[in-house]
């Protein structure tokens, strides 16, 4: 393995473990850190002071985002399942909805981590491109393509489970 990412392996087992406990959940804890393990092999590792800190704050907030996203699902199928009698004599629009989120979630899933987090902060907890910029240390031009890439990505996916 390269040594291009000194000071960061070295706390790989204290990530799993502190993590682990958090959330009571190895293999939850391992995929968390093996994202944030991603997320630091495309970052620029020069300007980080301590990796360390870096790695546990990269990791909670993939956590954070994860479960942001569960949350939202779960409101959805919640608020098709109160729609009341009508979502009850029409189960084909239930399916449809629940159907429609799966695929929205997959598509997002193929995507990188900066098009995911632009599109839920912007489109699902209505932040603007100025302060997602501000939170990803982004200029608001690379938001917006984030974004347009984001959306494509989404109409050529849902149009082809469409087909």
């Amino acid at each position: 393995m390269p040594q291009r990412t000194p000071g960061f392996f070295e706390h790989y087992e204290e990530l799993i473990g502190t993590w682990t406990r958090r959330l009571r959940n190895r293999h939850r804890a391992e995929d968390f850190a093996h994202d944030a393990y991603v997320k630091v092999l495309e970052t620029d590792q020069g300007k980080v002071q301590q990796p360390r800190a870096y790695l546990h704050q990269t990791t909670r907030n993939i956590a954070i985002d994860h479960y942001r996203r569960e949350e939202r699902r779960v409101q959805l199928e919640l608020g098709i399942a109160e729609q009341g009698e009508e979502a009850k004599d029409d189960p084909e629009s239930y399916m449809h909805a629940v159907q429609l989120a799966d695929s929205i979630e997959k598509a997002l899933a193929e995507l990188p981590l900066n098009c995911r987090q632009v599109f839920v902060w912007q489109k699902l907890e209505g932040l603007s491109q100025a302060e997602i910029a501000e939170r990803l240390g982004l200029s608001r031009n690379m938001v917006e393509r984030y974004m347009m890439r984001t959306l494509r990505h989404l109409r050529e996916r849902l149009d082809l489970s469409a087909s």
